[in-house]
């Protein structure tokens, strides 16, 4: 069987769909013409805290995709971080009392996890085999999130951590990029000094200062080739436990500014020191870290297995997503 005549799971459940990757897997789920539920906090055809509803949605359902979790493109405060990680444990929890409680479990669970679960990398490569587990707040709730995933017997359903790296599409954390880039401010994010405090210690959230010059890794991937992935582990019942999904070629930050800089036509792209970053995160209520620590993730077990990227390289993968939007300023040559 090939990607492209993959097999088509006839009931479909998604939890915490309401973000545009879920959306997308809706959508494209349904096309296929399976049924799609979804799971949320209000609904629409379970909520959670009602186990015995998803329970029943679960049952008899091909495939189980968990997206659920508060984003983490917010300020690192402690009410944040208390819910940041409330909502992906308890929720991923409750999945798996509710597929205990099902006669027919669904055979494939898929829930999200986070490529930032390893150190940050600007010497190799991080590979699900010999990656090394780094340290602070955002490692701890992917820690956290994969542990409670494999908690306990599951005997009727297996289960796969996708360690997601930046996912890129049409509402993604790109579109504010591609919005500086076309204002001319795409250039590199550059790491450099900056006051840490006891309390941001303490919390695991301040982002110690590595390599400058925009060399921090950035590995990512694109929309269609996450849903490509889940439909290949539908076909591929020997894969489970985690999986990294990011493209195979991993840029670092000078050249994926560049890259998308000549998506938009935009000629010059001013660069971005710390402290402006600092200050501006401030502003609009982020994290450095999402642009600073150094991500460099390889998907060894996804490769070696077989599974073809539809988009391997960052190039093409931000000129499809500038032409969907209708953001191209200047068309490239062809």
């Amino acid at each position: 069987m090939t990607q492209h005549q993959h097999a088509v799971p006839r009931r479909v459940v998604i939890a915490g769909g309401s973000g545009f990757i879920g959306q997308y897997l809706s959508e494209a789920f349904r096309a296929d013409g399976a049924e799609v539920s979804l799971i949320g906090r209000s609904g629409p055809d379970a909520r959670w805290g009602d186990t015995a509803a998803i329970s029943r949605l679960l049952d008899g359902a091909d495939l189980l995709v968990n997206l659920a979790g508060k984003s983490v493109n917010c300020r690192y405060t402690p009410v944040n971080r208390a819910e940041i990680m409330r909502s992906r444990v308890e929720t991923t929890r409750e999945l798996a009392t509710a597929i205990r409680a099902c006669a027919t479990p669904p055979p494939l669970w898929v829930n999200s996890s986070t490529a930032t679960i390893y150190r940050h990398a600007e010497d190799h490569p991080m590979t699900e085999a010999d990656g090394e587990i780094g340290t602070g707040f955002s490692v701890g709730i992917a820690t956290a999130w994969e542990k409670e995933l494999f908690a306990g017997e599951l005997p009727g359903t297996r289960r796969v951590a996708l360690r997601m790296a930046i996912v890129l599409g049409d509402g993604s954390a790109l579109i504010p990029l591609i919005r500086l880039a076309q204002f001319g401010l795409g250039g590199s994010q550059l790491d450099g000094r900056w006051p840490s405090t006891r309390a941001r210690r303490e919390a695991g959230t301040f982002h110690e200062r590595r390599t400058g010059g925009g060399h921090q890794r950035f590995s990512w991937i694109h929309i269609d080739d996450v849903l490509g992935i889940i439909r290949y582990l539908v076909d591929h019942d020997e894969i489970d436990g985690v999986i990294n999904a990011a493209a195979p070629e991993p840029e670092d930050n000078k050249r994926m500014m560049a890259a998308l800089r000549r998506a938009v036509g935009a000629p010059v792209g001013i660069p971005t020191p710390r402290w402006m970053l600092e200050t501006g995160s401030v502003l609009i209520r982020t994290e450095t870290e999402l642009v600073l620590k150094s991500r460099w993730v390889i998907p060894e077990r996804l490769v070696s297995s077989g599974y073809a990227f539809s988009y391997p390289n960052l190039e093409p993968a931000l000129t499809q997503i500038v032409h969907n939007r209708g953001l191209l300023k200047t068309r490239p040559n062809s």
